[in-house]
């Protein structure tokens, strides 16, 4: 036994038990010795002094501007637009407001980044497919594809899709696909429905019942979970769901079944639906180009998951199909989303190329706005407020997807 001495045992037996008790404070001091408070009172004090220097510099700005007689704020929105645009998702003319030039704008932009996200996510998974396939031929295409496009510049590629497209036969001479769509160099035409209102009202319906899908197994799972109650019916429910919504405002809008298909009239087709070379090029480039990166996630992403799993799957008798629907894709997807949502939201921000070719999208239409308003600064604002609100929500959606599929650790 080690000696103690006495002095120090006496010490030690006369100390207090338990948590030493803190110095009394008032209210006030109480309130700022809390690391909680002093942690929120340091962010908004910093983010107050970032708005007031912010503001003050826009202040010397507009009246540094003013004694030289430009005028600034948002009002000129409002004023005539005065130009006229190729491309209108929604009726426009140059008697229209800057505004709804900007809305045109936007409508475009997004209409393009998205049609080109969904053909750049399919086309890259399955050349992430080949990538990882038996076949050595198809190893090789899938990888000659990859490095052939993400090894060129974009503004090369939209250059190139687009004079492609423009040196495509005339409609007399126009490439035949299935004898119902034709491209030429006016664009692509296709088949669409004469009522194109009733599927826009499905489209709605569609999107809106996958929401509640979505909703519902994500609470049938939490209750698998807790109770042990299947999730199945709830899941057939969900699909249901999916396919009745749209089926009943198709039929409640008096079921429309006709189709306005194109056919030849003079130097143009008539009827149906027709892509501009400038979209169809857009799409190629952009597409085609992002899908290069989305194929080595789809790669990196299966690669992920170990070989034991893939080996033990095989050996209990899962087919190929199986394998990947169950075992592989699952966890892969929770390493493929992060920097797949970086890539769409690059796509979003690349088809500001569009200007290259005459495109109307957001960018094309902001400099006709500038030429034509002489507001440089509230012009280029709008634009990067729009861009940017843009990026933020295509990456919120996904980092909550991402949060959904991914393991919850203990």
């Amino acid at each position: 036994m080690p000696f103690v001495p006495r002095d120090m045992a006496k010490v030690s037996t006369d100390l207090p038990r338990g948590p030493l008790p803190r110095p009394s404070r008032g209210g006030l001091a109480n309130i700022w010795f809390s690391l909680g408070f002093r942690y929120w009172a340091w962010q908004l004090l910093i983010l107050a002094v970032v708005l007031l220097g912010a503001g003050w510099l826009i202040g010397n700005a507009q009246q540094a501007l003013g004694r030289l007689g430009v005028a600034t704020g948002f009002g000129f929105l409002a004023e005539r637009a005065g130009f006229d645009i190729g491309e209108t998702p929604i009726p426009y003319s140059a008697s229209d407001s800057f505004l709804r030039a900007y809305a045109v704008g936007l409508l475009n932009t997004l209409q393009v980044s998205a049609v080109s996200i969904v053909l750049a996510t399919l086309i890259g998974a399955v050349v992430g497919l080949g990538r990882v396939a038996s076949n050595a031929l198809i190893r090789w295409l899938a990888s000659a594809y990859i490095e052939l496009f993400r090894n060129t510049p974009q503004l090369l590629q939209l250059i190139f899709w687009y004079a492609l497209v423009t040196r495509l036969p005339a409609p007399k001479e126009a490439v035949s696909l299935g004898g119902m769509a034709f491209v030429s160099n006016r664009g692509l035409v296709f088949p669409w429905p004469v009522d194109a209102h009733v599927l826009a009202w499905a489209m709605a319906a569609f999107l809106g019942a996958c929401a509640v899908a979505f909703v519902l197994m994500a609470w049938a799972r939490a209750r698998h979970r807790r109770t042990g109650r299947s999730a199945a019916p709830v899941r057939q429910a969900s699909i249901a769901l999916m396919l009745i919504a749209p089926l009943g405002v198709w039929l409640l809008s008096g079921a429309p079944a006709g189709f306005s298909v194109p056919r030849l009239q003079g130097f143009n087709f008539r009827g149906g639906m027709t892509i501009s070379p400038e979209f169809l090029a857009m799409l190629l480039a952009l597409s085609l180009y992002i899908a290069a990166f989305i194929a080595e996630i789809v790669r990196s992403g299966i690669r992920s998951v170990g070989k034991g799993q893939i080996e033990a799957a095989r050996a209990i008798g899962l087919t190929s199909w199986q394998r990947y629907s169950r075992i592989v894709l699952p966890q892969a997807l929770r390493v493929m989303i992060p920097p797949a949502a970086s890539q769409y939201v690059s796509l979003i921000k690349n088809s500001s190329l569009g200007v290259a070719i005459g495109y109307p999208e957001l960018f094309n239409v902001n400099n006709s706005i500038i030429t034509l308003s002489g507001r440089t600064v509230e012009a280029i604002g709008i634009m990067m407020a729009v861009y940017l609100s843009i990026s933020l929500a295509v990456a919120g959606m996904m980092n909550l997807y991402n949060r959904h599929v991914r393991i919850t650790e203990r």
